[in-house]
């Protein structure tokens, strides 16, 4: 089974964005790589001048690079960004919004994992159109991974396995409110808030992620504990979201696990320490609440704090 690394979510500084590339590209066993920012097109203008040099490392590495687009397209100047990656030559895009599906059609492509490819019948529309791998949803559980899975035997179908989960995107930008600032103006105010700005309930209990005009989970998902039952339903690469924590060692963690190297429960206690700031769940895949840990894994969880 193959690993993917997804596009940095979060607004780190562009050096340190640019090193954490450079590592992956020399350290972490991950076959893919995703690039390119899909959160908040104001960004792009800080990262741009490290791309070619970040790909370029990517690439000679061996890794195989895929330039997510954005998320939300509304307004000119991101419908002008859209448009100059999917007709850029020599690249490969990552589908995150469906506008960019016609100027794609025909060429090779993949699906990530903010369209709603929720059965078999959507997956294979966009196999049709040229999407050569595909990142289910978060919030799947196993059946309908399974049954897309199984429908598509040639498609790289791809199931998000580590990181918080994004739940959401909006036109407006929370982050910029919580500082008393619009999203014209909004100072960048989200860099503050490497890994999210955490969101408690009214009662103080953990609730959400923000970053800028996205929502992600509190929790952070750990799919470790079923990734051997991923292989068997016919998934073919797991994606690691990036977070502020050692990226290079959850991906060793990974590999070590899925070529048989370390068991499931070891691998689980390894990541403990990796990331401590945020619990682990895998709720989604089992078909309950997706802050929650399956059984099984709760189990091992407890044993780990004790």
């Amino acid at each position: 089974m193959q690993l993917t690394l997804g596009p940095v979510l979060f607004n780190w500084s562009p050096e340190f964005w640019r090193d954490f590339y450079f590592r992956i590209a020399d350290e972490a066993p991950v076959e893919t790589v995703v690039v390119g920012e899909v959160v908040c097109s104001k960004r792009s203008p800080f990262f741009l001048k490290h791309l070619p040099e970040v790909v370029d490392r990517l690439a000679a590495a061996g890794k195989k690079v895929l330039f997510g687009s954005l998320i939300l397209v509304s307004q000119p100047r991101e419908r002008r960004q859209t448009v100059e990656l999917t007709e850029a030559e020599g690249v490969t895009v990552e589908i995150n919004d469906l506008s960019c599906l016609a100027s794609l059609a025909g060429r090779p492509h993949a699906i990530g994992p903010f369209v709603n490819t929720y059965n078999e019948a959507t997956a294979a529309y966009f196999v049709r159109g040229g999407a050569e791998r595909i990142c289910l949803p978060p919030e799947l559980s196993m059946p309908s991974v399974a049954a897309i899975a199984a429908a598509l035997p040639d498609v790289v179908v791809e199931v998000f396995a580590f990181g918080k989960v994004p739940l959401a995107i909006s036109a407006r930008c929370y982050h910029a409110r919580v500082h008393k600032l619009s999203k014209d103006n909004c100072r960048f105010v989200c860099e503050q808030d490497p890994d999210g700005l955490a969101v408690k309930t009214l009662d103080g209990a953990d609730f959400l992620s923000v970053n800028g005009v996205q929502i992600l989970s509190r929790a952070c998902t750990n799919l470790l504990g079923s990734v051997h039952d991923l292989a068997g339903a016919g998934v073919r690469a797991l994606r690691l979201s990036p977070q502020k924590c050692d990226m290079v060692e959850v991906a060793r963690v990974f590999r070590d696990v899925l070529d048989g190297c370390r068991d499931a429960e070891d691998g689980i206690r390894a990541l403990a320490p990796l990331y401590p700031d945020a619990p682990f769940a895998d709720g989604f895949l089992h078909a309950i609440p997706g802050f929650a840990l399956a059984p099984r894994l709760a189990s091992r969880a407890s044993r780990r704090a004790t």
